[in-house]
């Protein structure tokens, strides 16, 4: 069994928040596989189902980005889950827009909901780092992750959460690589990507 949690603030306010990436990924996922529908439970909603027959419970904490660790810690207390099993899906500033990275352990580079996962479940766990770019500026980045996408970004952002749930079921297989590599592909093919430095054109 496997617990993906997504990172975001929940409300109407932040949903397209480029900081929401995180939630927009795991809806994605329950879209595309037919998950059971979201219930209130651990301090958030979830959605049940099956990814390469592997049982998956998707996550998405109630409480806030600074607070996510909690409805984590809950839900996998429940579940009794070590930390290895629990993938947590971010928005990563340290990543050009449309790149994706799999990771297990490291830092968490000021990003304020691993900063509380991490405080309640420990460091262990598997991120999925969706690139958001960066603005290139320290003092503009609050804004940059609490705005939403841009009309240029839809594209991109719907080819991408389509790219991350049609593979989804590598990582919950323990595949990240292949994962990683799949979904780079997948945006390549879609011209996301320039095919000698895998760069956004």
């Amino acid at each position: 069994m496997r617990l993906f949690v997504g990172l975001g603030n929940p409300g109407a306010k932040y949903a397209n928040n480029r900081h929401n990436i995180g939630f927009m990924a795991v809806d994605e996922i329950a879209r595309r596989h037919g998950f059971a529908p979201w219930r209130r439970r651990f301090q958030g909603a979830t959605a049940e189902g099956a990814l390469d027959h592997e049982r998956v419970v998707l996550l998405r904490p109630a409480t806030f980005m600074n607070d996510s660790g909690r409805a984590v810690q809950e839900a996998a207390n429940f579940f009794k889950l070590a930390a290895g099993e629990i993938t947590v899906f971010q928005d990563e500033l340290e990543l050009p827009a449309a790149k994706v990275r799999v990771k297990v352990g490291g830092g968490i580079a000021g990003h304020n909901g691993l900063r509380s996962v991490s405080s309640h479940i420990g460091n262990d766990y598997r991120r999925v780092r969706i690139g958001i770019g960066h603005p290139g500026i320290k003092e503009l980045v609050h804004g940059h992750v609490l705005s939403d996408f841009a009309k240029d970004d839809r594209a991109w952002v719907e080819a991408l959460l389509e790219a991350i749930a049609d593979n989804a079921g590598l990582l919950a297989t323990g595949r990240d690589s292949t994962f990683a590599n799949k979904v780079h592909l997948a945006m390549q093919a879609k011209g996301f990507f320039d095919k000698d430095d895998g760069s956004a054109p």
